[in-house]
C-alpha cells in the first residue's frame, strides 16, 4: 500500500495549511509529514537529491524503514529484519541480560549466529508505520457535544479508545491517536506491533558509552553509539510474542549505508519519533519548568543516583540491576541541569514573556476578533496556577508510588478494579491491549528489583513526603502512615519489607485476581494500594478536569500564536509529540560560547587521546592498538587522513530521536543521531540556530568498530559491507 500525505483532506488540512511556514529554513523545525509539500522547494534548495514526493511516501522507500521503539527510532537496515539504533537505546535490553558473572553492558555482546540471539525482553517493541488517517472532525464533534470539563475529557478518552479499537481490528498492530498543535489537529497512526525483538550485536561499554556521563551533552565527542536487533514474527509472517520457532521479519524496505563520503557542509536529514518540545507553552509554563520542576527533579535524582551508586560497591548485584535506571536518572539531571543554566545565560524567562505580550498586543489590536484567544490564554493561565498549587505532593507521591513493589501493587489492584468494567470504558493502559505489557513488567521485574535497594528508595520518598507542608499532604496516606515522623517511616518501610510480590509467581497469581481478593488481602503492599486508591483516582479526576478545560482553550491560543508567526513570515511547525517527524539541516562546525570554534568530526586518534584506562574513558586495547598501527580499514576520510568518529549538524531535534537514522541527500545512511550539544539543551523551549547542533555516530566508524575492534563479520555481511582489504 502506498501511504502519502498528499491525499489529506477535511477541515483540518486547512489548519495544515495555515500553519505551514512562509519561510522554512533547514535546521530549525520537527516538520510533521503532511508539511512536506510546503518545504519541498527549500529541501530541494538545501540539497536533498531525492524527489521530495519520495519522503511524502511513508510506507516507501527511505522512510518505510524508519521504526519506533517505543522511546527512540531505529531503522531496518536488512531484509532479515536487522534493525540499528543506538547503544544507548539498548542499553535496557543489554542490562536486561546481564549478571555480575557476565556483563554485557561491560563486555558487549556479538551473536555469532541467529540462535545466539537474546530476546530484548518481553515489552521490547518495534513499531512500523503503515498509515495515517486525519481524524480531526470525528474527535472534535465528540468533544464539542461534552457539556462540562470532565466530559469533554472522557469524550476524549471515549472516541480515542474506539478510533484505537477499530485501528487495531484483526490484530498484530498498534495504533495511536495524536494530537497536533494542542488539539487543532488529530491524527491515527497506524502501525505494526513487532513483539519479538532480540539482541543482535552491542560493542563493550567502553566503545558505546566512551565518555560517560561526563561526556554526555557534550562536544568534541567520540562515543560508538549503536547497538542491532533483530525484528522475529510468526512463521505466518504476523507479530507474535517471543518463541524459539519465530522467523526474522522482512521488511519490504530497509536503508542501505552511503557509498560517499560525507563532508563539511553536506546536506543531512533525519525521520524519526522525537518526544516533546515545548516551544509553544505559556511563559507561566516555562516558569514552573525552570523554576521549579527542572531544578526539584534533578536534585531529587542526583540524590537517588548516589543512594544507588553507594549501594552498588557493596552488592555487585544492585549495580547491574538498577544501571539502566541510574543512567536514565543521570540523562535527565544533567539534561535539566543544562537547560536551567542555559535558560539563564540567554535569558529565557524574559524571551518567553516577550513574545507573549507580542501575541496578546497583536490580539488586543484586532479587538473583537481577538478577544477568544485572549479569553483562551486567560482560561490556561488560571488552569496552570491550578495544578501548580499541589505541585510538590504530585510529584513526591507519584514517585513513590513508582518504587518497585509499590508500583506492582497498583497497577495490578487498579487493573482488578478496571477489569470490572466493559473494555471500551475502562482506563487507558487497563485494557485488553495493555495486557500483555502488565504481564511483562510482571515477568521481568526482578532482573531490575533487589528488596534492599527498593526499601532505600521508599525510605528516601517517605521521607520526602512527611517533609510536605500540611496544605500538601494526602489524607489517605497520612493514615497509612499513622504519622509523620522518622520512625513512622521506618514503620511503613518494615511492613512493605513482608510482600510478597517480589516473587514472580506472587506476581503472576495477583494478576489474575478480582477487585474483592485485593481488598481482602494480608499484603502490606497491596493494603497500602487499597488505602490510597480512592486518593489517586480524585486527583485523576482532577487532572482531567483540567485537561477537559484546556481542551477548548489551548487550540484556540495556539492558532492565534500559529497566526501571528505566520503573518511575521516565521517557520510554524507542531511542538514534537512524539509522532513521526522529519527534519534537514547540513553538517556544520559551530562556535562556542568562549570563541573556540569546533570542528565537524572527531577522529579515531582523538579517541586515544582521551583514552585514561579507567571509566569512562576506558577505550578497550584492541581500538587503541588499532589505532596505533593506523589501521583503517580502509575507511579513511581523505580529507581527514583518518576514519571520522562523530559529526556535527545543524538539525533540530530532541530526546525521541535517538537512534533515528541520519541520511545523506541520497536517502543512504551516514550515521546515527545519539546527543545534542550542551549549548543546544534549551532549544526544547527555544530554538537557537547558531548553537544548536545534532550530534551523531558516523556509519564509518561503526563499520571500522566491527571490522577492526569487535568483529562482526556476519552482521557487516548482512548490511552489504563486507570488511575491506586492511591497510
Amino acid at each position: 500500500m502506498r501511504m502519502t500525505i498528499l491525499a489529506a483532506t477535511t477541515a483540518a488540512t486547512a489548519l495544515v495549511v495555515a500553519m505551514a511556514p512562509v519561510t522554512a529554513r533547514a535546521g530549525e523545525g520537527m516538520w510533521v509529514p503532511q508539511q512536506l509539500p510546503e518545504i519541498a522547494k527549500t529541501l530541494k534548495k538545501a540539497g536533498l537529491k531525492l524527489d521530495p514526493d519520495d519522503l511524502a511516501d511513508l510506507t516507501g522507500d527511505p522512510m518505510g524503514a524508519v521504526v519506533s521503539l517505543g522511546g527512540c527510532t531505529a531503522s531496518f537496515v536488512s531484509p532479515q529484519g536487522l534493525v540499528v539504533t543506538n547503544h544507548h537505546c539498548a542499553y535496557g535490553a543489554i542490562q536486561l541480560n546481564s549478571t555480575p558473572d557476565r556483563n554485557l553492558m561491560t563486555d558487549g555482546f556479538n551473536a555469532a549466529q541467529r540462535s545466539d540471539e537474546l530476546t530484548a525482553g518481553p515489552n521490547a517493541r518495534i513499531y512500523a508505520l503503515e498509515s495515517i488517517e486525519d481524524v480531526t472532525e470525528r474527535v472534535k464533534a465528540a468533544i464539542s457535544a461534552a457539556p462540562d470539563a470532565l466530559a469533554r475529557a472522557n469524550a476524549l478518552d471515549a472516541i480515542e479508545k474506539q478510533l484505537v479499537a477499530g485501528c487495531e481490528a484483526g490484530g498484530g498492530y498498534r495504533c495511536r491517536l495524536y494530537s497536533f498543535a494542542g488539539g487543532n489537529t488529530y491524527r491515527l497512526f497506524k502501525n505494526l506491533e513487532i513483539r519479538d525483538v532480540r539482541l543482535v550485536y552491542a560493542p563493550p561499554g567502553s566503545i558505546g558509552a566512551f565518555g560517560g556521563d561526563i561526556d554526555n551533552w557534550m562536544w568534541p565527542r567520540h562515543t560508538g553509539d549503536f547497538s542491532f536487533y533483530r525484528a522475529y514474527v510468526g512463521k505466518d509472517g504476523k507479530p507474535a510474542a517471543y518463541a524459539e520457532d519465530n522467523v526474522p521479519y522482512q521488511p519490504k524496505h530497509w536503508l542501505k549505508f552511503a557509498d560517499k563520503p560525507l563532508g563539511a557542509g553536506d546536506f543531512v536529514m533525519v525521520a524519526g519519533y522525537p518526544g516533546v518540545t515545548s516551544r509553544y507553552a505559556l511563559a507561566d509554563e516555562f516558569d514552573n519548568a525552570a523554576g521549579w520542576s527542572y531544578p526539584a527533579i534533578a536534585n531529587h535524582y542526583r540524590q537517588l543516583a548516589a543512594l544507588v551508586d553507594a549501594a552498588g560497591v557493596k552488592d555487585p548485584d544492585i549495580a547491574v540491576k538498577y544501571a539502566s535506571t541510574v543512567r536514565g536518572w543521570e540523562n535527565t539531571m544533567k539534561n535539566y541541569t543544562g537547560q536551567v543554566e542555559g535558560f539563564e545565560r540567554i535569558g529565557a524567562a524574559a524571551r518567553k514573556r516577550s513574545e507573549e505580550t507580542a501575541v496578546l498586543d497583536w490580539l488586543r489590536a484586532q479587538g473583537d476578533k481577538g478577544k477568544p484567544a485572549l479569553e483562551a490564554h486567560e482560561k490556561l493561565v488560571a488552569l496552570a496556577a491550578d495544578a501548580r498549587a499541589t505541585r510538590e505532593r504530585d510529584l513526591v507521591v507519584s514517585r513513590f508510588d513508582s518504587t518497585g513493589v509499590v508500583d506492582v501493587a497498583l497497577s495490578l489492584y487498579r487493573r482488578a478494579i478496571e477489569h470490572e468494567k466493559p473494555d471500551a470504558e475502562r482506563e487507558a493502559g487497563y485494557q485488553d491491549r495493555d495486557d500483555a505489557s502488565i504481564e511483562g513488567a510482571m515477568r521481568q521485574m526482578e532482573r531490575r528489583y533487589v528488596p534492599e535497594m527498593d526499601r532505600q528508595l521508599q525510605r528516601y520518598w517517605l521521607q520526602q513526603y512527611v517533609a510536605l507542608p500540611e496544605a500538601q499532604r494526602d489524607e489517605a496516606i497520612d493514615k497509612w502512615l499513622g504519622g509523620s515522623d522518622g520512625r513512622h517511616v521506618e514503620r511503613a518501610i518494615d511492613r512493605l519489607a513482608k510482600t510478597k510480590l517480589g516473587d514472580t509467581d506472587e506476581r503472576l497469581r495477583w494478576f489474575a485476581a478480582s477487585r474483592k481478593d485485593f481488598e481482602s488481602s494480608k499484603d502490606p503492599a497491596i493494603q497500602y494500594a487499597v488505602a490510597v486508591m480512592p486518593s489517586l483516582l480524585e486527583r485523576e479526576a482532577e487532572r482531567k478536569a483540567r485537561a477537559g478545560d484546556a481542551l477548548l482553550a489551548r487550540p484556540v491560543y495556539l492558532q492565534a500564536v500559529a497566526d501571528y508567526r505566520k503573518s511575521r513570515g516565521e517557520a510554524v511547525y507542531p511542538d514534537a509529540n512524539s509522532s513521526l517527524r522529519i527534519t534537514f539541516g547540513h553538517v556544520q562546525p559551530y562556535t562556542k560560547l568562549n570563541g573556540a570554534k569546533q570542528l565537524p568530526f572527531t577522529t579515531l586518534e582523538q579517541v586515544a587521546a582521551k583514552a585514561t584506562g579507567k571509566e569512562p574513558f576506558d577505550a578497550p586495547p584492541a581500538l587503541l592498538e588499532a589505532v596505533k598501527a593506523r589501521r583503517y580499514g580502509g575507511l579513511a576520510d581523505k580529507l581527514l587522513g583518518t576514519v571520522p568518529v562523530n559529526f556535527l549538524s545543524d538539525l533540530d531535534i530532541t530526546g525521541g530521536n535517538s537512534g533515528s537514522p541520519v541520511l545523506d541527500a541520497r536517502g543512504r545512511l551516514v550515521g546515527l543521531a545519539f546527543d545534542m550539544n550542551w549549548e543546544a539543551v534549551v532549544s526544547n523551549w527555544v530554538f537557537d540556530p547558531e548553537m544548536t547542533r545534532m550530534i551523531s555516530v558516523d556509519g564509518r566508524y561503526m563499520r571500522w568498530i566491527m571490522q577492526e575492534v569487535y568483529p562482526a563479520p556476519q552482521v557487516l555481511q548482512e548490511i552489504g559491507l563486507a570488511p575491506r582489504p586492511r591497510r
